[in-house]
């Protein structure tokens, strides 16, 4: 499990996360929600060690994050960046073969090389394998991202804005590949995202931040609420069940 205890962060006397307290369900899909501003992505940075806490615990199944060795925590958390920039020219296989250097430290084994391509094959990206990063489109390039994550193959995965300029078609291919690897690999992902309506179809658990603070978290059923919404987004959003999903009507 990941206990988030009594996390703070501030830059310039701002406390962008405030006291945060939570707890992350094994096996589960929970989504970080709220406006800009919330904390989400400061919260979700603190969690992976990514940047330090000015107070408060993160535990790593019982065991303080500061405390955990780097090629350990690698072996056991995997992280995607909101924006993620390399200046050398990859290949796919290149760089799904990155996820595998935490066991491999450069030196592949025929064991990295079945990671790598069942990765590979998990995320659709045969055909593509070969190819340059640069030659294929947003999406491709973001499913090869998750294929390194994959290979990694660390049970939590935290993911900061997974669908960040990806259309529709992809966003939902995306979201359903995430949903698989819970569903099939048993997988505990955490994910920031904006769009709450992919936030309700697809997560078991929401966490709902604003003015770096947890208005409400819970089950996905009991989050999405015109009530709870209110109170994170100042807005009133009605919401819709369609074929048995909570569907958030905000553009009205």
């Amino acid at each position: 499990m990941v206990e988030v205890r009594n996390v703070t962060k501030q830059y310039g006397g701002v406390r962008v996360v405030d006291d945060v307290s939570l707890n992350i369900a094994k096996g589960k899909i929970t989504s970080f929600i709220g406006p800009n501003g919330a904390g989400k992505s400061t919260l979700l940075s603190m969690i992976t060690r990514l940047i330090s806490k000015d107070a408060g615990q993160v535990l790593i199944e019982g065991q303080e994050i500061e405390g955990w060795k780097n090629k350990d925590l690698s072996k056991k958390i995997s992280v995607l960046k909101q924006s993620n920039h390399i200046n050398i020219r990859l290949t796919v296989e290149d760089l799904v073969a990155f996820g595998r250097f935490p066991y491999s430290q450069g030196r592949l084994t025929s064991e990295d090389r079945q990671w790598i391509q069942e990765a590979i094959d998990y995320m659709e990206l045969a055909p593509f394998r070969k190819k340059y990063l640069d030659e294929l489109s947003g999406g491709q390039r973001q499913r090869a991202y998750i294929a390194m994550v994959i290979a990694q193959n660390t049970e939590y995965i935290l993911l900061d804005e997974p669908l960040n300029n990806l259309d529709m078609k992809h966003s939902v291919q995306i979201m359903k590949v995430l949903r698989k690897m819970v569903d099939e690999l048993g997988k505990t992902i955490v994910i920031v995202i904006h769009d709450i309506n992919f936030a309700s179809c697809y997560s078991d658990y929401i966490v709902a931040l604003k003015d770096g603070r947890v208005v409400q978290e819970g089950k996905t059923e009991d989050i999405i609420n015109t009530d709870v919404l209110q109170k994170v987004y100042d807005m009133h959003i009605p919401v819709q069940r369609i074929d048995g999903r909570k569907i958030c009507v905000y553009f009205a």
